[in-house]
């Protein structure tokens, strides 16, 4: 419990350390010279709306219903994408605040655990591959979908889910070797949302992903 706790805690104060308030909103270009810039919402807070109201009850889950193997959803890789790290680190604490006032069956321990190896756990190694995959390959529309939402989804939820294991958080009811391999399929699961989602929001809704840029993704011909 100390390391969840210390895992959470740094996240956060280095996720507020870098003011996450100022990517929910804009400032717009003055209509006359002289004249103040406003500032409007973002874009952003229709996903980060979204995130508070669907995802604790992805987390809640495996503690409302009884199935012999706890199916476990983590979504922080899609946050990520969404909000960029900084908010989606506050945002993820929210989830977990949440869903433990959602379940009864769920204490505070499992509440900070579940903040922990599937919030930024994962959101903080997706931060990390994607600067390493960037950094690779440049600015890529199909390496953004398919490595970094999709197969990087997958790496980032399974590497959480084998840490969680080791640090003694075992799937309830499920032996060692067969957790790894449901953790293996659950992180499919989310690879193959995260990775559709994106790809619907590049198309569509550019402006719900902090992580894509037109301008650098989709350079215009000189």
């Amino acid at each position: 419990m100390v390391l969840e706790i210390t895992l959470v805690a740094l996240a956060l104060v280095i996720s507020l350390g870098l003011r996450p308030w100022r990517f929910l909103v804009r400032a717009t270009a003055p209509a006359q010279s002289g004249d103040r810039r406003r500032h409007e919402p973002s874009a952003l807070l229709t996903p980060l709306l979204a995130t508070l109201v669907v995802l604790p009850w992805m987390w809640a889950l495996p503690t409302l219903h009884r199935m012999p193997l706890q199916l476990q959803w983590s979504g922080a890789c899609l946050v990520v994408l969404m909000l960029g790290w900084p908010v989606a680190i506050p945002v993820l604490v929210g989830v977990g605040a949440l869903a433990w006032t959602l379940s009864p069956a769920m204490d505070w321990i499992d509440a900070i655990g579940a903040t922990a190896w599937l919030g930024v756990v994962p959101a903080s190694l997706g931060l990390l591959l994607g600067a390493l995959v960037r950094r690779l390959t440049g600015t890529q529309p199909f390496v953004y979908v398919l490595g970094r939402a999709f197969l990087g989804t997958v790496a980032c939820v399974f590497l959480a889910g084998l840490l969680s294991q080791w640090s003694g958080h075992a799937l309830p009811g499920v032996g060692g070797e067969l957790s790894l391999v449901a953790r293996w399929l659950m992180a499919w699961g989310d690879g193959f949302v995260t990775g559709m989602l994106t790809a619907i929001f590049v198309a569509f809704k550019p402006e719900w992903l902090a992580t894509w840029s037109d301008r650098l993704y989709i350079p215009r011909p000189k």
